[in-house]
């Protein structure tokens, strides 16, 4: 008698994508290091309550926008040429009928601008076209957007208060290394290495403290140790790096 066929092995189901804290790596905290960790965010609370992005902004659109537009450039360029864009055009309907040639002169002061003016004209279709004219505001579909990438989606869903996210720049990932936060090797790690470490309390407004301190404090060429809060808590302390 013949044998029935065997059954085909079931075909194992895909992973479901970790987020940030899924994928760092479990690192072991001795108690006097989260104390240390603790404190140091403590006294970024008591100093600012409710850091926030320094782009100026009145709107989610806006807001996604402004983004965008900072990457590779500062916020001061940004808001310099956005307080003239943003009164001509705040909507993503304005902003199409603008279209790239139109928008051009407004940031044509901020690097990389015909990239960004082409993502800008796209992303506002794309809004008006498959969102209503509303910002989504979900991770997947503002990555979705033209110029929208990780980091820009996360400092948007940060600010809103939307969802805890680190977004990693300059100052953030140098600030990670001296406090000794985190030790990865490219800003994806230590973002991970941050959101799996940062007390839960104050995981929605990190960034902002580690940003802000970064730009004004802990700068890259002179920290000015000086002038730290948290100096007693920096094993960096006195070092130029």
């Amino acid at each position: 008698m013949p044998r029935a066929p065997a059954k085909a092995a079931p075909k194992p189901k895909p992973k479901a994508k970790a987020g940030p804290r899924a994928r760092a790596k479990v690192r072991k905290i001795s108690p006097a290091e989260q104390a240390r960790v603790e404190e140091i965010f403590h006294r970024f609370l008591a100093e600012t309550d409710d850091p926030r992005t320094e782009l100026s902004y009145d709107s989610p659109y806006t807001l996604v926008v402004a983004v965008a537009l900072s990457a590779q450039a500062t916020d001061v360029q940004v808001n310099k040429a956005t307080v003239k864009l943003f009164a001509a055009a705040d909507t993503p309907q304005a902003m199409l009928a603008l279209g790239e040639e139109g928008l051009i002169p407004y940031i044509a002061s901020i690097g990389l601008f015909r990239t960004k003016a082409k993502n800008v004209i796209a992303a506002a279709r794309i809004i008006i076209e498959q969102h209503g004219g509303e910002v989504p505001l979900t991770r997947e579909a503002l990555q979705a957007l033209p110029g929208v990438g990780r980091k820009t989606a996360s400092v948007v869903l940060n600010e809103l208060r939307i969802e805890p996210a680190i977004a990693v720049d300059t100052h953030v990932f140098r600030l990670a290394h001296r406090l000794g936060l985190a030790f990865g090797k490219t800003p994806d790690q230590v973002e991970a290495e941050l959101m799996a470490l940062v007390p839960a309390p104050y995981l929605v407004r990190a960034h902002h403290w580690l940003i802000l301190h970064g730009r004004y404090v802990c700068v890259a060429r002179r920290p000015r140790c000086e002038d730290c809060l948290i100096a007693d808590l920096c094993p960096s302390r006195g070092q130029a790096a």
